[in-house]
């Protein structure tokens, strides 16, 4: 057992209302720069739909992912290390900006200098990418102010898999909104993809990082990545992505996306898992058990033996203690009412999500029925309006079992709160009938309805001491990835990661240092680099001491 430890995220999908709030402070804070206007490291997407990039779950496509051998080992399923050389230099599985969407502002200086006249002006949009009129056809935020109509839902690849049943019941299903971040794997296929190495994942914490100096621009990452969370900064030609707010984390405080939620639908906590279980977890043969396989993977942290085995792999006294008050943990494994998106990927993705079950209830009270009623509730899960075999083809791998029995347990808690909500009598019944006690369907409510801050939220603080071992720190996916070798993210030595913290977190950390190379003041930030000038730092010195 090789105990590691994983920041995690677990989303309510019953909560989000689609406001895209968690978006915008995300742009704000990451990609508010020139040569990103396109990306979004956090979007919001509506199901069904299309998403971001259009159809980025069609693996036939966009050849993202892991596939398995017949003889059980996993490989990227873009191709070996030799198909990918061969096509190092003109990748063809990339998303085209169109499928992204051409990025747009309008002309407000026309509104402001308009002569008078007998016509109100207009503000052309602008493409922010030549600075020439263009025409607004989509977006990364897109399908919901189409209201999930049947032209867009057509192209989504979930939809495609169902059956014709299904498809026809479509038009009876509500929109539900699908907040989106890189999922931070634990066997991210990104960082097996890149041929210089530049994406590693944090060994103390699991957070997948770009190196800004390493990376070279070879885009076989956005390949690899399934879910098409790394993207190309055309004006600095190198790759970002999601960071997980690392700064903020090490301060022990939450990502932007989650301090900023209207929703209160994230929950962050630290999970223990055993490295040495991902490799055989995620080359299990049915896609239907990589949901149960992921699972195993994960470590009680309650368990002694599994504490005692944290701390001889350095892992310090109060991320122990974190994990143990994770409600990550809860979520995934004491309640088990959360699910991985897209398992087959087998990636192991470690952002999950507690699926919809509303408005089961309201469409129950239109039939003239109890809507908050035990028995109507079980019975409407079946019949739900959001189809069973859509949200398993989104979290499950197809299989609708496990759907079921979380949206069973969500509709438990609703008719076992409603009975202590009206001072009857607590209906033990309810709770064993999915398995559970009335004690966890008490703390169930409390963690998913009422939950503070400090629950929602439980971020070990960075230590210095592990910081300072960069070697140990910034390892390269070969310690969760099967596809080591001289091509891929075993080539060379890994490299600080050269990220700036916020100032104004600087000053609010509570560990004693912040994360950073010894050699940072010697070294260029392409993140803050607008691509024009040469910048102290860009090129090494030569041999008289001068920068080349």
């Amino acid at each position: 057992m090789r105990v590691m430890a994983q920041m995690s995220m677990v989303m309510n999908l019953d909560k989000c209302i689609g406001c895209h709030t968690c978006s915008v402070t995300c742009k704000q804070a990451w990609t508010n720069r020139s040569g990103v206007e396109y990306v979004w490291f956090n979007n919001v997407e509506s199901r069904p739909g299309q998403g971001y990039p259009r159809t980025y779950q069609d693996q036939r496509r966009w050849q993202g992912g892991w596939v398995r051998t017949r003889t059980g080992r996993l490989k990227p399923r873009s191709g070996g290390r030799v198909r990918r050389l061969l096509s190092i230099f003109a990748n063809p599985k990339l998303p085209a900006m169109q499928d992204y969407y051409e990025p747009w502002t309008y002309d407000y200086e026309h509104l402001l200098t308009a002569p008078a006249g007998t016509d109100t002006p207009v503000a052309r949009p602008k493409s922010l990418l030549t600075g020439q009129d263009t025409k607004v056809t989509w977006s990364a935020n897109w399908d919901d102010s189409l209201a999930g109509g049947n032209e867009i839902a057509a192209g989504d690849p979930i939809l495609r898999q169902l059956s014709d049943r299904v498809r026809q019941e479509y038009e009876q299903a509500f929109l539900f909104f699908l907040p989106r971040i890189c999922e931070h794997c634990l066997n991210p296929a990104c960082a097996a993809s890149c041929p210089s190495g530049a994406i590693y994942k944090r060994a103390e914490d699991g957070i997948v990082l770009v190196d800004q100096d390493r990376c070279r621009g070879w885009r076989m990452c956005v390949t690899g990545c399934p879910y098409k969370k790394v993207y190309f900064n055309h004006r600095t030609g190198k790759a970002e992505k999601c960071t997980f707010c690392f700064p903020r984390i090490e301060l022990g405080q939450p990502t932007i996306c989650s301090e900023t939620c209207v929703g209160r639908l994230r929950y962050l906590g630290l999970m223990l898992y055993d490295a040495d279980r991902v490799g055989p977890a995620a080359a299990v043969k049915d896609e239907r058990d990589l949901y149960e396989a992921q699972k195993s993977v994960f470590l009680d942290p309650n368990d002694p033996q599994v504490v005692a085995a944290a701390r001889a792999a350095g892992i310090p006294e109060d991320w122990i203690t974190a994990a143990q008050r994770s409600p990550v943990w809860d979520l995934i494994m004491r309640y088990q009412v959360a699910l991985p998106l897209h398992p087959e990927y087998r990636t192991m993705p470690m952002v999950w999500y507690i699926p919809p079950l509303s408005p089961v209830v309201d469409v129950l009270r239109d039939t003239g029925h109890d809507g908050e009623d035990a028995g109507n509730l079980f019975g409407a899960v079946d019949a739900l309006r959001i189809p069973v075999d859509y949200l398993a083809g989104l979290f499950t791998a197809g299989d609708p079992a496990p759907v079921t029995a979380v949206l069973r347990r969500l509709a438990a808690m609703r008719a076992y709160q409603r009975r202590v909500n009206l001072g009857e009598d607590r209906d033990e019944s309810i709770a064993a009938g999915v398995g559970m006690t009335g004690r966890q369907m008490d703390d169930m409510y409390r963690l998913l309805a009422i939950a503070k801050y400090e629950e929602r939220y439980v971020i070990p603080a960075a230590h210095p001491e592990l910081l300072e071992d960069a070697h140990r720190l910034e390892q390269l996916a070969t310690e969760c990835s099967l596809d080591g070798g001289p091509f891929g993210e075993a080539s060379g030595p890994p490299a600080p990661i050269s990220v700036e913290n916020f100032h104004m977190l600087r000053d609010r950390q509570t560990a004693d240092t912040t994360a950073a190379p010894d050699d940072k003041q010697t070294r260029v930030n392409l993140l803050n680099w607008d691509g024009k000038g040469r910048p102290e730092g860009l090129f090494p010195p030569n041999g008289n001491g001068e920068r080349s």
